[in-house]
């Protein structure tokens, strides 16, 4: 695309990016062949470090970076099911805006037929790159909103799940989280270097414009950063619930063993069947034993009831 005196022409020749009539140009490069990727080095003379950036697979940091007559942008993309940074490379002047991705972006997409519509894209580079920012941040939002809903669930739910499946998921949020950040923090910080650039002059009338997208970022960053304490709040209530239900079920079974020792301490003596046994004869010693070991029971029954042991389950129960 690019713009002569008076009018947009789409799917010019590259070549027409050169004439003298041209006011501004945009390529957009889309997955990039070999043939395609050279014409980035012999064509637009960009330097072969940017253009690594671009092309390069794994993701990198958004970021700014100053050559002799234009500017690169590295700015990202989410991807809305796997909360990933698609990368973007910007190359821009006054003059002109070139895009690289290898992957599909649709905010990129819109700006592009927007265009059209939009008299106030049509001012040139600025005016673009302000637009596929502002889209970009856009997107953010809602992910960062996602995550504030999956929190707010797992709350209201701590107490009737199961709790594996709740901290499962929260470390599926926080590993989430983690992703918002790489791409959200590092924006933040593009946003910063332009707005405090003195090599970008040809924005200088859109710095109010930058300067709204930088304060969507920085409240992104609040939130994430308040949805993370949030999540950790949440899991050492966790962990709080869980340590307090195991205390409860080994403080039952210590009641019960402690119980039942003195009684098998007795079983156990009566049970050897040794022949000089004189209780063994006796016709009402299998009935003292029962009423002894009954009594025994009861009395520690109580004696733990005194020391305060059942009580206090009964509260945290209660609570």
């Amino acid at each position: 695309m690019l713009k002569t005196n008076g009018q947009l022409v789409f799917d010019a020749p590259l070549e027409e990016t050169k004439a003298k009539d041209t006011l501004w140009y945009w390529v957009d490069f889309f997955n990039p062949k070999e043939e395609e990727a050279k014409l980035l080095k012999r064509f637009f003379h960009f330097h072969p470090l940017a253009v690594e950036d671009c092309l390069d697979n794994q993701s990198g940091r958004p970021k700014l970076d100053f050559y002799e007559n234009y500017a690169f942008f590295l700015v990202h993309a989410l991807d809305k099911k796997e909360f990933e940074g698609k990368e973007v490379g910007v190359f821009m002047n006054k003059e002109m805006i070139v895009t690289v991705h290898q992957r599909p972006v649709n905010e990129l997409d819109e700006v592009w037929r927007s265009i059209v519509e939009n008299e106030r894209l049509r001012q040139g580079p600025a005016s673009i790159l302000h637009r596929l920012i502002d889209r970009f941040v856009d997107e953010y939002f809602p992910l960062v909103y996602h995550v504030e809903d999956a929190l707010n669930s797992i709350d209201e739910e701590l107490d009737t799940n199961p709790r594996n499946n709740l901290i499962d998921r929260l470390f599926d949020i926080r590993h989430h989280m983690s992703k918002l950040r790489r791409t959200i923090i590092p924006m933040r910080d593009l946003l910063y270097r332009l707005l405090n650039s003195t090599r970008l002059e040809y924005i200088e009338d859109r710095h109010i414009y930058f300067g709204d997208i930088h304060d969507h970022l920085l409240k992104l960053v609040e939130m994430l950063e308040s949805y993370r304490e949030f999540s950790s709040d949440v899991r050492d209530s966790y962990l709080s619930v869980s340590s307090d239900k195991m205390n409860n079920i080994m403080m039952t079974l210590t009641i019960i063993t402690t119980i039942f020792m003195p009684l098998t301490f007795i079983a156990g003596i009566y049970g050897m069947n040794f022949d000089n046994m004189p209780e063994l004869h006796t016709s009402y010693g299998y009935f003292l034993v029962l009423a002894v070991m009954a009594v025994i029971a009861v009395g520690m029954f109580f004696m733990f009831v005194k020391a305060g042991w059942l009580q206090l389950r009964n509260k945290k129960k209660q609570e």
